[in-house]
């Protein structure tokens, strides 16, 4: 289940007899449809498309969970159907994605390197996995401000990110095959790592803000329909990074108050 499914109501029981909600479940058919269309695509070569349908799953993913919160449609079997999804679209696209784009090119270099280049995939792919299982497990105890490890969602978004990005600059897979599986991993390690991630649910969109709050999101529309491909892979860059940097800014705090706590004893 991803980080925006809907919790299920009773897990242990499912009772398929009186049908599944459609609402929630045709959103969640649809991520699942866009990942399995992103490893057509990516097969293909059409790498910048394969990228697309990776984001939209990830738009339709965030739906899912919230339409069935709102229309009161929350069941074990959706959170279910949503997992199995999440494993589709932000575990093996991705890595299928960008493996077909770059990870492959390391053949050329010898029979090892190519080993290394699926591995990396599957790195990625295991991560993933074990990423969706962790945050099944912890539904109701982890708190719900922070995700343990990076969302599946957002670690699919700055892999394929950067294969649109590419693609749109004009850069083969093939220029950066050291990059490319250097992201993979990291963004696969990222996933089952314990770095603190802002999950943005605490966000409280009923509030009134600022006017100049409005312009900048006005801003971020225009930035995003100007250069989509580079905002995009920029923005889900930053996350991927911030929750390392905002760790090793504590440990450095923590280190320094420690250090000034012995020298006033």
């Amino acid at each position: 289940m991803s980080d925006t499914s809907e919790p299920a109501q009773n897990p242990t029981k499912p009772n398929l007899r009186k049908g599944i909600f459609l609402l929630p479940n045709l959103f969640t058919t649809g991520a699942l449809f866009a990942g399995f269309y992103a490893i057509i695509a990516a097969i293909k070569g059409n790498y910048d498309v394969a990228a697309i349908a990776v984001l939209l799953a990830m738009l339709l993913d965030g739906l899912d969970g919230r339409v069935a919160r709102l229309t009161n449609t929350q069941s074990a079997f959706g959170a279910e159907y949503d997992s199995l999804s999440d494993m589709v679209s932000f575990g093996l696209a991705p890595a299928l994605v960008v493996y077909q784009w770059s990870l492959a090119h390391l053949a050329t270099a010898g029979a090892a390197w190519g080993k290394i280049g699926w591995l990396a995939a599957f790195i990625y792919t295991a991560s993933a996995a074990l990423r969706l299982a962790r945050f099944n497990t912890q539904i109701g105890i982890a708190d719900k401000r922070y995700f343990q490890g990076m969302p599946s969602p957002a670690a699919a978004a700055v892999t394929v990110g950067a294969v649109w990005f590419c693609e749109h600059y004009g850069i083969e897979g093939s220029d950066v095959m050291t990059p490319a599986t250097l992201l993979t991993v990291t963004a696969g390690l990222l996933m089952v790592s314990r770095f603190s991630y802002y999950s943005f649910k605490d966000l409280d969109l009923k509030k009134r803000v600022p006017f100049v709050a409005v312009l900048i999101v006005l801003m971020a529309f225009v930035l995003v329909s100007i250069e989509t491909s580079t905002v995009l892979f920029i923005m889900f860059f930053l996350y991927m990074i911030s929750a390392p940097i905002i760790a090793l800014f504590r440990w450095i705090r923590k280190r320094r108050k420690n250090a000034l706590a012995k020298t006033e004893t």
